[in-house]
């Protein structure tokens, strides 16, 4: 009989536990890399076969102590797959990956899941629709771009998550000020046209290249109106066989085939502007955050963060199939609440399936057969989060697990 595999997972957030369950379910040796700030978080230590803590500060490690500790791991215990639990993790693992030959993604493939600019440039090279964006990097190049493409733009942060980091620019004589605040990190930006229209996501599983199963949903509001302007976050499912369902189940494997995900979860953005028109706006190599694992789960029965180690774990080299999932609706409302445990149980509907237990957090998910019970349900219990809960802090940060 075949020694088990030994899966090392890193996660710098508390997150991915489903993960590591369904590794150990698998028959895997699951190892967690974590920071010491989470040392007495609620990790499912029955799964684990060794957890490991690394000193951070501001989640920020330093790699080659990283390198040095699973190398000495290593020489007593084979690791076979590495896997990154967060954004912020995809660079550490690839690292990883490269220094002690481990198959999965390398630091190249890595930059097209993390960083904004590598994305767009090869999503752009294969034909992909993306925003007009500039690296902010030449001066003349950027002026040319101020000139040809018109304001409002938004300048991004190249490796941060989400929204977090994203200003809205009005004006070019706006923009200058800005970069020079940004000094000798400027060049850490991109500078992008921005697109008013509907946001979509699509989460979906890869094995070998193909897209396997995928989940196509619609924010109530962008990401970046309610990390900067505070309110409610709702994302629902949209209705299947649509034309936006068809076109972004279709526009989704374009993506993920020109940037070269072989196995594993994504979850991916896209804008429908002006015409019709959908774009390309960022991807990732890990399920979505803010609870959409957990909205996905409400309407199929299926749980991303499993398959994900299911996926992992077969590695090309073992068979994988996605299970039967139920065609259901659902629909997510979170905020921010005044309350600092606020009583959910008001929202009482047979269709609601799932409530957020978090400190200064509201939130359910609504799942039911029909998608205008979820539309309804949605509308009204996000007036409500607006009437009796809801609460807002200076934006930093979109939304996050």
């Amino acid at each position: 009989m075949a020694d088990p595999l030994s899966i090392l997972c890193i996660a710098s957030f508390h997150k991915g536990q489903a993960f590591l369950r369904e590794a150990k379910r698998q028959g895997a040796r699951v190892y967690l890399v974590t920071s010491e700030s989470l040392r007495d978080a609620e990790w499912p230590r029955e799964c684990l076969d060794d957890i490991f803590f690394v000193h951070d500060d501001e989640k920020k490690w330093a790699l080659d102590d990283l390198i040095l500790g699973a190398s000495h791991m290593a020489r007593s215990v084979p690791i076979h797959r590495v896997v990154a639990l967060d954004d912020f993790d995809l660079e550490k693992a690839s690292a990883l990956r490269e220094h002690l030959r481990v198959p999965g993604m390398g630091e190249t493939t890595t930059r097209y899941f993390r960083d904004k600019l590598a994305m767009r440039m090869r999503a752009q090279e294969f034909g992909v629709r993306v925003p007009a964006f500039v690296h902010v990097l030449n001066e003349a190049a950027i002026r040319a771009f101020c000139a040809t493409v018109p304001a409002p733009w938004v300048l991004k942060p190249r490796l941060e998550a989400g929204t977090i980091g994203i200003k809205k620019v009005q004006r070019s004589e706006d923009l200058w000020p800005l970069i020079d605040t940004l000094g000798d990190r400027a060049s850490y930006h991109l500078l992008e046209q921005f697109i008013a229209g509907d946001v979509f996501h699509v989460d979906c599983v890869v094995n070998e290249r193909e897209v396997l199963t995928a989940v196509v949903s619609r924010y109530g509001r962008p990401p970046f109106d309610v990390s900067h302007g505070g309110g409610v976050f709702t994302t629902e499912l949209v209705e299947r066989g649509s034309a936006d369902e068809i076109a972004l189940q279709a526009f989704n494997r374009e993506v993920l085939r020109a940037l070269g995900l072989v196995r594993g979860v994504s979850h991916t953005e896209f804008i429908k502007g002006a015409g019709g028109l959908y774009y390309f706006l960022e991807t990732s190599a890990r399920v979505g955050g803010a609870h959409i694992v957990e909205l996905v789960e409400a309407a199929t029965g299926m749980n991303l963060w499993a398959e994900w180690a299911k996926v992992e774990l077969a590695g090309g080299k073992e068979p994988y199939a996605v299970p039967v999932t139920r065609r259901d609706y659902a629909g997510l409302v979170t905020s921010l609440a005044r309350q600092e445990w606020p009583d959910l149980s008001v929202f009482a509907d047979p269709e609601v399936v799932w409530r957020l237990a978090k400190r200064h957090h509201a939130g359910v998910i609504v799942a039911s057969p029909s998608r205008a019970r979820v539309a309804e349900l949605v509308e009204r219990y996000a007036q409500r989060l607006i009437d009796d809960f809801s609460t807002s802090l200076p934006p930093a940060n979109s939304p996050r697990d």
